[in-house]
């Protein structure tokens, strides 16, 4: 707003020169030189000295009634345009698995890092009931899993399904299950090893009857070792004649790992889940994570995974 007004507000507020001197912090004269050179350039008096300080006349109550207005304008557009500029630069924080992450999370976040410097993302890896307990928490926008089986409440969040993800079975380099396909039953024959949580403060997530690690054919070995984190996982699985259980999507960051996957024999199936993103709904709303998700859409459409069957297909 223009200084001149702003002077003349305080005057006309304090009902003295000296008065709104003090507030302004700068000197009676120039504040007087200031009001001479705005009543010059209205043709007008604005003040009429008393015996107690100054008063408007009708042409200064007039430019305050309108000058009031207008520094309520310009307050309003100033905090409009500072709620623009935290919705513009304000963080967003995403969970995801392993897979996820390695496949092309860590892309879309050096992109937004690059595109938006001053707006932290915070990514949380871990199991979807982790990632989920972090959402219904408000602690993360969204993330992308497999959908939780048996999950207690539905109607508190979102998931849109983007394809089909199929769980593999890896193992290190030269075990013996390596060199022929292999049956279900030969594979879980062995000690086995899944990445999941085993927090109890999770277990309400989900149904009572709902299953919390993946099912084994009757007569295996049975489950050997859980983590929440992969990286023990893979350091078991090196020292151990183990077999991992991990989607499909994470076998080229486990072939790095000198981690190699099992072929299945003719007429064995690798189970599928619907992968895809959760998210509360309300949050849709905030541009920011709307845009992530239609990315995280993007990407997971161009892995061309398996369509989800049924009512869930992809919107």
């Amino acid at each position: 707003m223009d200084k001149a007004l702003e002077q003349f507000l305080a005057i006309a507020e304090a009902g003295s020169f000296l008065a709104a001197a003090e507030t302004l912090a700068v000197s009676q004269p120039a504040l007087s030189y200031s009001m001479r050179k705005l009543e010059q350039s209205l043709s007008v008096v604005l003040f009429e000295r008393t015996s107690r300080g100054v008063r408007l006349t009708e042409a200064g109550e007039t430019l305050f009634e309108n000058a009031m207005i207008m520094r309520r304008l310009y307050g309003n557009a100033l905090d409009k345009i500072e709620r623009q500029r935290v919705r513009a630069e304000h963080g967003i924080s995403i969970g995801s698995g392993y897979s996820s992450w390695d496949l092309f999370l860590k892309d879309i976040v050096l992109e937004q890092f690059r595109a938006h410097p001053h707006a932290p993302i915070h990514v949380s890896l871990g199991s979807a009931l982790r990632c989920m307990a972090q959402l219904l928490a408000g602690d993360i926008s969204l993330f992308i899993g497999n959908q939780i089986p048996g999950f207690a409440h539905a109607n508190a969040v979102e998931f849109l399904p983007m394809g089909m993800s199929q769980d593999g079975y890896y193992v290190r380099e030269g075990h013996p299950l390596l060199g022929a396909p292999r049956t279900l039953a030969e594979i879980f024959a062995w000690p086995s090893v899944v990445a999941v949580p085993s927090e109890s403060r999770l277990d309400k997530l989900q149904a009572q009857d709902a299953e919390t690690l993946p099912e084994l054919p009757q007569g295996s070995f049975g489950h050997a070792f859980t983590s929440n984190s992969l990286a023990v996982c893979l350091d078991f699985l090196h020292a151990a004649d183990a077999v991992l259980t991990h989607s499909v999507l994470l076998e080229p960051y486990l072939e790095r790992q000198r981690v190699v996957k099992v072929d299945l024999a003719a007429g064995e199936r690798e189970r599928a889940w619907p992968l895809g993103i959760y998210v509360v709904a309300e949050a849709l709303n905030d541009p920011k994570v709307a845009e992530m998700a239609a990315l995280i859409s993007d990407r997971l459409r161009a892995l061309d995974l398996p369509p989800v069957p049924g009512p869930q297909a992809p919107r």
